[in-house]
């Protein structure tokens, strides 16, 4: 019998085109014979996002920004797409033409990406705009980012509200939802793929799992997006809830859509991966208040010190200086004003053994009717590069902290279409601290520029971008590490199968 040859750099290179984020590294202790070498960073060669479906009110205007870095060993060929994804039963988008139908394999990209190093935009009007399914190959694919922008003048959810499109993957983390009556919480599910996704959500609130019959089996149909309304998932209503959605077959996007009746309303992205210790990067200077909200998956306790990192160093919150965790519930706490007027950012250590924990916190600015809300989950560090789109020389704020070490990063601007030249400034982030930092415009531009920060010392660093419209309308992103290198290990010789 025939079996193919395949050599263990080629094995490697086809996983990372088929992940687009796929990392392999070679053993801590080397073979004998020395055939595993030092592993080498590659561009990914494939890249999936989805996006959720903006809003359904009519007075909603989104602008989709798409930029893809330029990275040096791509391929000179390569392509982007960003398609609709049906919202109906019919497999259809809900108002599209005949020939725009996707599956009739004619559905019209909503944006066109430019070319990398050159930002491209998009804008729709209404409350119908569909969730997107993106991907990207050769030279558009590695670092691609894709953000979506949404500002509601009036109406439930209110303000401006902006989330990253993310990869699908098959598990998620969302503290800081609510099933309470002033809420309107969606968790939207996006399934790149044809076939058909399977998908539980969990809930749980201040004393554990909340009692749910309906939020197991869930199907999301292939090539399609699903929005789900917390409340109809449970009778119990509650103020602070983590949510779990794990993907029992196939995958697909998540993101949490949260609406208030007061307080406006922002999408609500999962948080990191449960670990000890973490990060919430960039809460706004000008907070007027601030609520943590933590979750510890199982049974452990988890006691975790609370530390705010300011523009001098790590400050101890007065009367919040750790926040106990029961195990297999949703703890919260009020923070107030913390920032006083200084940006910071929230971090989370264990006072004694390590119990992985999930957290996020909601952020307002404004008082009284006037106020907004928005959310920031605890973030992956940026170890390679990470890239903010959308951004206004006027309306972002770029926030950045270095918890363990001082460290410096490069930040590059790069300009929407042909016009404009891109711009490069290098930062000095001192241990310990947040600082917001006045980023570079291209020269030049017209229109709105991608932002791309670049670690220049081996330090983890951690990032938010905030984008502000009027007097309190905002939207805050983290930054995490775009995963467009993969470490694919070197061979000196192939790995072969003789024949039979």
């Amino acid at each position: 019998m025939n079996r193919t040859t395949l050599s263990l750099i080629a094995a490697a290179t086809a996983l990372a085109a088929v992940t687009g984020f796929a990392a392999l590294t070679t053993p801590e202790t080397p073979a004998a014979d020395d055939t595993a070498r030092a592993a080498a960073r590659l561009p990914v060669e494939r890249t999936s996002l989805l996006c959720p479906s903006p809003s359904t009110s009519d007075l909603a205007e989104t602008t989709y920004s798409s930029f893809t870095p330029v990275t040096k060993g791509t391929e000179s060929k390569g392509s982007a797409e960003l398609l609709p994804a049906p919202v109906d039963g019919d497999g259809e988008a809900e108002g599209a033409k005949e020939s725009e139908k996707p599956d009739a394999g004619k559905a019209e990209p909503v944006l066109e990406p430019g070319e990398p190093g050159r930002q491209a935009t998009g804008d729709v009007s209404g409350g119908e705009a569909p969730a997107l399914i993106g991907t990207a190959d050769g030279r558009y694919a590695p670092g691609w980012t894709v953000q979506q922008t949404t500002e509601v003048t009036a109406g439930t959810g209110r303000g401006l509200q902006g989330v990253t499109c993310t990869a699908p993957d098959t598990e998620f983390w969302f503290p800081g939802t609510s099933t309470s009556a002033d809420r309107t919480d969606y968790v939207h599910l996006t399934n790149p793929d044809d076939s058909a996704a399977v998908v539980d959500i969990e809930l749980y609130g201040k004393d554990g799992a909340l009692k749910s019959t309906v939020g197991e089996g869930i199907t999301v149909r292939g090539r399609s997006s699903e929005p789900v309304l917390l409340s109809t998932l449970t009778e119990e209503r509650q103020s602070d809830v983590t949510v779990h959605v794990v993907v029992r077959s196939g995958r697909v996007g998540a993101a949490v859509q949260a609406l208030d009746d007061k307080l406006g309303g922002d999408w609500l992205a999962a948080s990191t991966d449960p670990a000890g210790s973490l990060i919430i990067p960039g809460i706004p200077k000008d907070a007027t208040a601030v609520r943590l909200v933590a979750f510890a998956p199982g049974d452990s306790d988890a006691d975790l010190n609370v530390r705010l990192a300011s523009p001098t160093g790590s400050i101890t919150p007065a009367g919040h200086e750790t926040l106990h965790v029961k195990g297999g519930m949703t703890a919260a706490v009020d923070l107030g004003d913390i920032t006083r007027g200084e940006p910071g950012s929230l971090v989370l250590t264990p006072t004694d053994r390590s119990v992985p924990v999930v957290a996020a916190v909601r952020v307002l600015r404004g008082k009284g009717d006037a106020q907004e809300s928005a959310f920031i989950p605890a973030a992956r560090p940026v170890s390679g590069r990470a890239t903010a789109v959308g951004n206004t020389a006027k309306e972002t704020t770029l926030s950045v902290t270095s918890p363990e070490a001082t460290a410096r990063i490069k930040v590059t601007a790069s300009p929407t279409g042909e016009d404009g030249t891109p711009a490069t400034k290098t930062y000095t982030i001192k241990r310990g601290t947040t600082q917001d930092i006045t980023a570079p415009v291209p020269e030049g531009a017209k229109g709105g520029y991608a932002l791309t920060i670049e670690p220049e010392t081996d330090t983890p660093v951690y990032a938010t971008r905030t984008l502000t419209s009027g007097k309190t309308a905002f939207t805050s992103q983290t930054l995490p590490d775009d995963r467009g290198m993969v470490a694919v290990p070197e061979a000196r010789q192939d790995l072969s199968v003789l024949q039979k």
